[in-house]
């Protein structure tokens, strides 16, 4: 037994939780820093040659499970530790603390109360009016009163005592929910060009919801930066049925359990038509090497592939750029406009954008929430400071003996003591 107490005294050790803290901390600013969920390539690649704080390649890295930190092994036995730590430290201190605070104490004997924190003795020749004037205004004031026998011990404020609990049980909850929802949550993020869809599957690789976007539009400002981007999506359920909903940057959509944000914006495709031919729609990709946000695709103007035009732009208002196999730039081509390019007349109908939609599926926002307002009431709950005071009349003396302690906030203490002289001396 004795061994037992010794682990769970160094469990609940607030030097040990500190360092559990300081290491989640850092873990958490590791898994910021570093990309997480890609694949082992990804790390070989970006890290081998430049190293993490120049120590961690990328084989470390993998080894180490930093590569999708709030899931590996170590981790979770951090969280977990820390957990158990703090119902350890509950049940073996904060429960007791509480448990002391709501029994009442009976001070019989002056020396008792002159050893509080706060104490002192009046001369008074009618303790029954006094001590009843007194209990009258502690009353009034929110103190809870106990008398046996002329003895007077009142209390206020020992719901503050219950402010540790609910916090070590807020974060005990919150640790469950991050868990929960880390292990068993899905992030998505992918573009969809108007007319597209997504369909989101099951642990069983069953249909459960279907996402498609019906429209995009990109708010800009009188000087073409953008402002605001807006989708205009379909949920569609198993059985058919659709609501349409729209989402925007700071107004995601909520919806059973899943949240679609409006992450980004990007272009799709673009609508050209070549001489008399039909529409044709043609994707088009990054291009990094020359910008940071310009898409375009290589076409070529005659039948057996010869003569290829390099088209460019860089917002779906226009315009595209057009240039020849060497670089050299053509002509610029707004939409609805058309020219001859190396003899094809070429014309381009719309510039088409895609919605960067970013889902996710964490069913331990419920417990983390939960564990919000949990740690809100107790952190509110601790603020309040526990009271008690004492009062005892010595009839052969005629000396009225009082005295008080507070876990906090003694000073306020002190500075009510007169009042209650005051009230005893009336």
């Amino acid at each position: 037994m004795k061994k037992i107490s010794q682990v769970l005294n160094w469990l609940s050790s607030l030097k040990i939780a500190i360092l559990l803290l300081l290491l989640i901390a850092i873990s958490c600013a590791a898994g910021t820093v570093i990309p997480q969920q890609e694949s082992d390539q990804f790390y070989y690649e970006n890290f081998n040659e430049s190293p993490f704080l120049g120590l961690i390649n990328g084989k470390v890295l993998v080894l180490f499970e930093l590569n999708h930190v709030y899931t590996s092994f170590w981790f979770l036995l951090l969280l977990s530790w820390l957990g158990i730590a703090l119902a350890v430290c509950s049940f073996r201190r904060q429960l007791p603390i509480l448990k002391s605070a709501l029994n009442w104490i009976d001070y019989k004997s002056p020396r008792q109360i002159a050893k509080l924190s706060i104490a002192q003795t009046i001369q008074n020749t009618n303790p029954s009016a006094s001590l009843e004037n007194l209990k009258v205004n502690l009353k009034k004031q929110g103190w809870n009163i106990n008398e046996t026998d002329g003895r007077i011990a009142a209390r206020k404020g020992v719901i503050g005592r219950l402010g540790p609990i609910l916090i070590h049980l807020g974060m005990i909850v919150l640790m469950i929910g991050a868990t929960y929802g880390s292990l068993n949550g899905q992030t998505i993020e992918k573009f969809l060009a108007p007319g597209r869809s997504l369909d989101l599957l099951d642990k069983n690789k069953e249909k459960v919801l279907t996402i498609e976007l019906q429209n995009f539009k990109i708010e800009r400002d009188p000087q073409g930066r953008a402002e605001q981007y807006r989708s205009k999506v379909n949920i569609i359920d198993p059985n058919g049925n659709i609501e349409a909903k729209e989402i925007s940057v700071n107004y995601p959509l909520r919806y059973q359990g899943l949240t679609l944000y409006q992450a980004e914006w990007s272009l799709a495709a673009i609508t050209i038509k070549f001489d008399n031919s039909p529409k044709l729609q043609i994707p088009i990709n990054s291009i990094p090497d020359l910008g940071e946000q310009v898409w375009g695709a290589v076409l070529p103007t005659k039948k057996d592939g010869k003569d290829p035009i390099l088209l460019t732009v860089s917002s779906e208002q226009g315009p595209v750029i057009i240039y020849d196999e060497n670089g050299k730039k053509l002509i610029t081509l707004n939409t609805n406009k058309e020219a001859e390019v190396k003899g094809t007349l070429i014309k381009l109908i719309n510039i088409i954008p895609s919605s960067g939609l970013l889902l996710k599926r964490d069913p331990g926002v419920p417990l983390v929430y939960t564990s919000f307002a949990i740690i809100l009431i107790g952190g509110s709950l601790s603020l309040i400071s526990t009271k008690k005071l004492w009062v005892l009349y010595e009839k052969e003396k005629s000396l009225i003996y009082i005295g008080g302690l507070s876990n906090r906030n003694l000073s306020g203490l002190s500075k009510e003591l007169p009042k209650f002289i005051g009230l005893l001396d009336n």
